[in-house]
């Protein structure tokens, strides 16, 4: 299934799955479970096409503004997830990081995400990059103060600074972003990795996140074989 234009770096702006609940008369909660299970079986699958790094937004420092029972009950079940559901991604050689800021975080959490950290940090098949209390403002600024610092302390040359040097200051130092997927009807990009996104190509789907599995990658990744991507320049025959 793999070939050469495969994407080296997909992000998933995983969105509807509390919409993807409501039209079925269920609980906000069960659309956030089943969006768990997506997430799973695409860690997988990104593998087995080739992906090397799958970057998915899991929840945003806005997120914060939803009900206190709605956040707690998501902080929940990130716990359950990464003690229980990564399993299967640990065991299929798979990395899994985190983007974000820790602050409002429950203890409880941060615990889990540095336990699953340490579980997969050897892991070389592919990486899961997990945006958990994240903002693509928020990174850009964190990145400046730490090259603010570094500069002071010497450690940093300003004429070394430069759109690549600058990667190195973000949360984690990944590959820009190939494809950026958005599911749930909506055609925005809310903060999601500003500066890794800079010529990603965007694939904007209706398809609720719980009901985005293997064939809607595939299409997404049809469509990304169909872009001609010229950063900026003209190809000529």
């Amino acid at each position: 299934m793999m070939n050469e234009n495969i994407p080296k770096h997909v992000a998933i702006i995983m969105d509807g799955n509390g919409r993807w609940a409501k039209e079925k008369g269920m609980k906000r909660s069960e659309g956030h479970k089943e969006g768990g299970k997506t997430l799973e079986l695409l860690s997988r699958y990104a593998k087995k096409r080739g992906i090397k790094v799958l970057s998915v937004y899991a929840f945003s420092t806005d997120n914060f503004k939803r009900s206190q029972e709605e956040v707690d009950f998501l902080m929940d079940l990130f716990i359950n997830y990464f003690k229980n559901k990564l399993d299967k991604v640990c065991k299929d050689g798979i990395k899994v990081v985190f983007s974000g800021r820790k602050n409002l975080l429950r203890k409880d959490v941060i615990d889990a995400m540095e336990e699953i950290s340490a579980k997969t940090k050897d892991n070389q098949e592919c990486i899961l990059n997990i945006c958990l209390n994240y903002g693509g403002q928020e990174e850009i600024v964190d990145a400046s103060l730490k090259i603010s610092d570094d500069i002071k302390s010497g450690l940093l040359l300003e004429k070394d600074l430069n759109r690549d040097t600058f990667y190195h200051y973000l949360y984690q130092d990944l590959p820009p972003i190939d494809l950026l997927i958005r599911t749930g009807k909506e055609h925005r990009l809310s903060n999601f990795m500003l500066y890794q996104a800079f010529y990603a190509e965007i694939y904007f789907v209706d398809t609720y996140f719980p009901d985005f599995k293997e064939q809607e990658l595939d299409e997404a990744l049809e469509y990304y074989k169909s872009r001609d991507r010229r950063f900026g320049g003209i190809k000529t025959n």
